[in-house]
């Protein structure tokens, strides 16, 4: 499990059942309320990129892939 406070580009876990690639995060915090992690999401099997919005130390499944030259 990783943190979304961790959230860096090229982070691979694992959302919805699918594989997906971090592309950019901001952390933010308001004046009021709790923070939250804005995320751009690459989904590996389709290539879709979509925004999510997290709470601030939400934990997500991480996932561990061994990339090769081929």
């Amino acid at each position: 499990m990783i943190s979304t406070n961790d959230f860096r580009p090229g982070v691979v876990v694992i959302l919805d059942g699918d594989l997906c690639a971090v592309v950019s995060s901001q952390h933010v915090k308001r004046g009021r309320g709790s923070a939250y992690v804005r995320a751009k999401i690459r989904n590996l099997k389709s290539g879709a990129i979509t925004e999510r919005t997290f709470n601030a130390g939400e934990r997500v499944p991480h996932a561990y892939l061994d990339r090769r030259e081929m």
